[in-house]
């Protein structure tokens, strides 16, 4: 059983050797491996994650049409990801940040690889993908992130419960991904010169070599504050990540969060799949660090051949439901076809 499914999960990436494995013809290779890769995270009423769901019990939509599920996994991944810190917080943020770094390098493990970025106006890698444990922890430890007594996220007023679970998402899932609209939340902060959409398209280009045999997401620590002198927008920025499959998955920090929210965290994180939280202690943070990085590696992995639907198309909106009620799924909204498996 657990060799079929590993056979199954390597046609699914793509591996080399796996069609071999099956016996297939080289002429329908591709046919089989055309595929679109969808994981998906499932919670109950109390953000708790929700394990022993079945294939049969998933449904998978591409613009509205049902397609049938090719391949299904329900196994831990490894992950490849990227720690992004904002290193332009207020006082009190970037001192509860400061003193959790040290409990990042628990929610690894040995077969994850991480790297760690700092962004304020510019991106500024500190260290390449390791998956030493050490070599993770000491750099950590060297880490000094800065304040600024300017530092502020400002945007539209979003309703934020202060507590842990996951922030219910408020932007429009029919709109074009990475648009704004009066319900996003989603705005500049003036004055600021933190580019937060170049940070994250820095980390989406780094993941994006990364195989596809790993779970690949952006860990991303910040108060949503961003710059209107951007290189790459949202729309550019989130187009890369669902073509790369990444998900980012977004801490929010700062007091003037509860008061304002912090829309493009949650409009990052709603449209790849990924998760968004909110704290605002030491404490909160290093207990996210490590539920975080566990919901990731944990998720469904579920893939499906786009059938009647156009192919012409560049963008597909994507839906996934389960058929046991009154449970929460988190997945991408959409994918590109430049981003499936060949």
């Amino acid at each position: 059983m657990r060799k079929s499914l590993a056979l199954a999960v390597a046609i699914l990436f793509g591996l080399p050797g796996a069609a071999q494995q099956q016996g297939d013809a080289p002429g329908r290779i591709k046919a089989r491996t055309e595929l679109v890769i969808v994981p998906v995270t499932v919670k109950d009423s109390q953000g708790n994650l929700v394990s022993g769901i079945g294939r049969d019990e998933f449904r998978i939509f591409e613009d509205g049409v049902e397609q049938p599920v090719a391949l299904f996994s329900n196994e831990a991944f490894p992950l490849s990801a990227v720690v992004l810190l904002d290193n332009d917080l207020s006082s009190k943020s970037a001192s509860e940040v400061q003193d959790s770094l040290m409990s990042i390098a628990a929610g690894f493990g040995p077969s994850d690889e991480v790297s760690l970025m700092l962004f304020d106006q510019f991106p500024e890698p500190v260290l390449d993908f390791t998956a030493d444990s050490d070599k993770l922890f000491t750099q950590l430890k060297r880490l000094r992130i800065d304040s600024s007594t300017s530092a502020t996220a400002t945007t539209s007023p979003a309703g934020v419960p202060p507590t842990l679970p996951p922030i219910p998402s408020v932007g429009n899932q029919n709109q074009t991904p990475g648009g704004t609209s009066p319900s996003s939340g989603v705005h500049f902060s003036p004055g600021t010169d933190k580019d937060l959409d170049d940070a994250v398209h820095a980390a989406g280009e780094a993941l994006k070599s990364r195989g596809r045999d790993r779970r690949k997401i952006i860990f991303l620590i910040s108060d949503g504050a961003n710059s209107h002198h951007n290189k790459w927008s949202l729309d550019e920025t989130t187009q890369l990540l669902l073509s790369a499959d990444v998900s980012v998955y977004a801490v929010a920090v700062s007091s003037s969060f509860l008061k304002h929210g912090s829309g493009r965290l949650e409009r990052y994180s709603h449209e790849t799949g990924g998760d968004y939280f909110y704290a605002s202690h030491r404490s909160d943070l290093e207990r996210l660090y490590s539920a975080l990085t566990e919901q990731a590696r944990h998720q469904y992995t579920l893939a499906f051949v786009p059938q009647k639907t156009d192919h012409g198309q560049a963008y597909h909106t994507i839906e996934v439901r389960v058929r046991r009620p009154e449970l929460d799924l988190l997945t991408r909204q959409g994918y590109y076809a430049a981003g499936i498996v060949r």
